[in-house]
């Protein structure tokens, strides 16, 4: 179909955080959106308003009349939609243009600029940053992330730029589709073993993702992967960590919640940089960000200014409540290296303090892969309350369950298993000095709750 053929567009999974971008995308455009998702949501609410017709059954009948027309209709759905769900079949079996939302965007690499970003972890903050400093600079962006930007309430932007940033989803190798002009990879830690079966296979997906950037552009890579890239002539290889490669950090300083730091670059180094998310973590997000925008033509004084002015996203190290005497914040760290660098981070920001976790694990298969390296992560910190593993998309695996890690977190952490429905009794009953919740599934919708119980402890 082509672009000028499409009056309408039908999302069957509207409200992921990821599909909702899009939706705005075509609402933006001016054509009829319309679609399903399981559950309304504060995301699926704010579409509606938008301009957005979505509705919460299963049911054929209520797809709006222009969805129904397969010469102008073009369908975009999400891997996490079940093959069997009646509205995808009706779609698939009737003759419309289905699509999943990495071709759409894939689309879109190819009529424009892509500034992408790719990785186990990390993909969200640096590509949120990226658009942040060129949305700000000279030379602007569209933006298509994973996660809402405290900057601006939404997880899209739209512009005339002929960049576009685009969050690059390796799940169910979604980032295949997508030919971008730059990308960063910033971690290639196994996850999705569901999907990818082993290791090789997971480092493999990355390799061919190399492939396909585009001639006269530029890869960005995380110093000392265990992956190979395979770049086609004519595209240029940086890499970049916290303290070397092209790209890196030098002189950080960490004082009185404030980080500075300078950005050494092959291109212009920029001193005195500040985190306007000062998380230590960022410090190296920020360089990639920072080495990307610049290879896009923003100038010192625009990364500087960019980074100054970063709100951060939310549910990414979001904090809620921050006094001398309480600090609370939500992660959505769901991989033990995230929540490795979570905890790390915490740490290095609150030395002396109490800090405790609640933390959610995300997925039967996720667990049983790396329940060991979870107990690792989760014991800097401590005191650690598990409660029941979300499944998500998953059925249960048999003796796949939360006791998996909490019978191997360290000796000197305290340690508590409970319900998910146990936790705002639990927040009631006690105090808590630093406490973060942890996880990327739904125990996230407590935390405004738990948010004003303790903030009228203040």
């Amino acid at each position: 179909m082509e672009a000028k053929d499409i009056k309408a567009v039908y999302f069957v999974g509207a409200g992921g955080i990821g599909m909702s971008a899009i939706v705005r995308y075509f609402i933006h455009r001016g054509l009829v959106v319309a679609g399903y998702d399981k559950t309304p949501s504060d995301l699926t609410r704010q579409l509606e308003k938008e301009g957005a017709m979505i509705h919460y059954e299963e049911n054929v009948d209520a797809i709006p009349a222009a969805c129904k027309d397969r010469e102008h209709c073009l369908v975009v759905y999400t891997p996490a939609i079940p093959a069997e769900h009646k509205e995808l079949v009706y779609f698939q079996t009737n003759g419309f243009e289905v699509q999943k939302r990495a071709q759409v965007l894939g689309t879109l690499t190819r009529q424009m600029k892509g500034l992408c970003v790719a990785g186990t972890h990390g993909k969200t903050t640096t590509s949120s940053m990226c658009a942040h400093i060129m949305h700000q600079s000279s030379q602007d962006c569209n933006a298509f992330l994973g996660g809402i930007t405290k900057n601006y309430g939404t997880n899209y932007i739209v512009s005339d730029s002929e960049y576009v940033v685009i969050e690059a989803d390796e799940f169910d190798r979604s980032f295949h589709w997508l030919s971008p002009w730059m990308t960063v990879i910033t971690a290639t830690d196994p996850d999705h073993l569901d999907i990818y079966g082993t290791k090789e296979a997971y480092l493999e997906s990355f390799r061919h993702y190399t492939e396909l950037i585009q001639p006269g552009g530029a890869l960005i890579i995380h110093r000392d992967l265990e992956m190979k890239e395979h770049l086609q002539d004519g595209v240029k290889r940086y890499d970049y960590a916290l303290n070397e490669g092209d790209f890196h950090a030098e002189n950080i300083r960490i004082e009185n919640g404030e980080i500075t730091f300078d950005f050494i670059s092959p291109i212009e180094s920029v001193k005195d940089v500040q985190l306007g998310h000062p998380i230590p973590i960022n410090v190296e997000n920020g360089v990639a960000a920072m080495a990307m925008a610049q290879l896009a033509g923003c100038t010192a004084e625009e990364l500087r200014q960019g980074m100054k002015t970063y709100g951060g996203v939310d549910r990414r190290f979001d904090f809620k409540i921050k006094t001398d005497k309480l600090v609370f914040l939500s992660d959505y760290a769901h991989h033990p290296k995230e929540i490795y660098q979570s905890a790390r981070s915490i740490r290095q920001l609150y030395q002396g303090r109490h800090i405790t976790a609640i933390f959610q694990p995300h997925l039967y298969t996720r667990t049983r892969d790396f329940y060991q390296d979870f107990a690792e992560a989760l014991s800097q910190l401590d005191e650690v309350i598990l409660t029941e593993i979300y499944p998500a998309r998953e059925l249960p695996i048999e003796g796949v369950t939360s006791q998996l890690i909490y019978d191997r977190l360290a000796p000197g952490v305290e340690k508590h298993l409970v319900n998910k429905s146990d936790v705002l009794p639990m927040i009631k009953s006690r105090d808590f000095d630093v406490l973060i919740i942890l996880g990327a599934g739904d125990l996230d919708a407590q935390v405004p709750e738990i948010a004003e119980i303790l903030k009228a402890r203040l």
